[in-house]
């Protein structure tokens, strides 16, 4: 993802080179988990144990959150950084998405995979979307959208980009693949390559390969037109969240987002400040379809962190995921409403 605002862009190179060049003396490094997975068991990685979370950072009980256990969400993020890095095409990824399939089918969700070459700035990768439908009574679909990989970066393991998104909506599957059917169907993607070079700074053409080639893939089915709302989440775990309107996302399901926030006392997470940002959400946005992005970029890039190997664990607030997980989850309420 990238702020598109004028500016930002050097300002942001500058503080992770800064980040990149102090992180082998930074104390944060004692705190980040084995990058090794057993080979003999993918699915189920040595969650690490020395990050303690504070009462302040503590998941709120499920029953103040619709349902949504931030605890749960945390604990998928923890397995996930478990895995080390997982940029595409990488072992890494692959262990990542035998996780990701094996924990939507212990929540009893149908999975689909979509398996896809992209051509990209290093060469041409093998990547996989991973979808699950949950049918409803209508013709409608509500699409949940996060990526799952990580940055080209050395020892960079994403707890926060993509972790805390994907641990997010795998606690969202949990909850939805079990619901009864609504009017509208509900599917989230967690999709493959949204970025893919080794370079600090954004590129347009070297990015979303997940969410375009599902946007793609939806047009020529026929779905895309079904496609009623889009909700992107990224980066949303983070201590202190602060996440701000995207000015280019569609201002009506923004609206919606940010007043459900606000109705169940989420005013000082869902702020007020607008910027325009470019993600996941951007091929659908393209294609016509209402979209929102769920982002903290600011609080997470001014401090260094964002795309160096300081994403790690300890960064990472129960609360913040659970707050994000009751917003998303009751938008889909109300969206199964209209």
């Amino acid at each position: 993802m990238f702020a598109a605002t004028s500016g930002m862009k050097s300002h942001w190179i500058v503080l992770a080179g800064l980040a990149a060049l102090f992180a082998g003396g930074c104390g944060h490094d004692s705190a980040r988990p084995s990058a090794s997975v057993s080979a003999s068991s993918p699915a189920a990685p040595t969650v690490p144990t020395q990050i303690v979370v504070s009462a302040a950072d503590a998941a709120p009980p499920e029953a103040q959150t619709g349902g949504f256990d931030g605890a749960k969400a945390y604990d998928h993020v923890a397995k996930l950084v478990a895995f080390g890095p997982h940029p595409p095409a990488s072992d890494g990824i692959h262990a990542v998405q035998k996780y990701i399939h094996s924990q939507l089918q212990s929540f009893g969700c149908a999975v689909d995979e979509d398996d896809f070459n992209a051509q990209t700035g290093v060469g041409t990768l093998a990547m996989k979307n991973i979808v699950t439908k949950i049918p409803g009574t209508g013709r409608g679909i509500i699409l949940l959208l996060t990526h799952y990989d990580t940055k080209r970066v050395e020892n960079f393991v994403g707890a926060e980009d993509s972790g805390s998104s994907t641990g997010l909506m795998l606690e969202m599957a949990r909850i939805l693949c079990g619901r009864p059917k609504q009017a509208n169907a509900v599917w989230i993607a967690f999709v493959d390559g949204e970025e893919t070079q080794a370079q600090f700074d954004w590129n347009d053409a070297d990015s979303t390969y997940g969410s375009r080639e599902l946007a793609a893939r939806l047009a020529v089915s026929g779905d895309l037109k079904r496609v009623r709302a889009v909700i992107l989440a990224d980066m949303v775990g983070q201590k202190g969240l602060a996440i701000t309107r995207d000015s280019d996302s569609t201002k009506w399901l923004t609206d919606l987002v940010w007043h459900t926030a606000a109705s169940l006392g989420y005013k000082d997470v869902f702020v007020s400040q607008e910027i325009p940002m470019v993600d996941d959400h951007t091929p659908f946005l393209a294609r016509g379809v209402a979209s929102v992005d769920i982002i903290d970029f600011d609080g997470y890039t001014a401090p260094g962190y964002w795309h160096t190997a300081q994403d790690t664990l300890d960064k990472i607030s129960p609360r913040s995921l659970a707050i994000v997980g009751h917003v998303i989850l009751e938008t889909v309420n109300q969206l199964q409403k209209l």
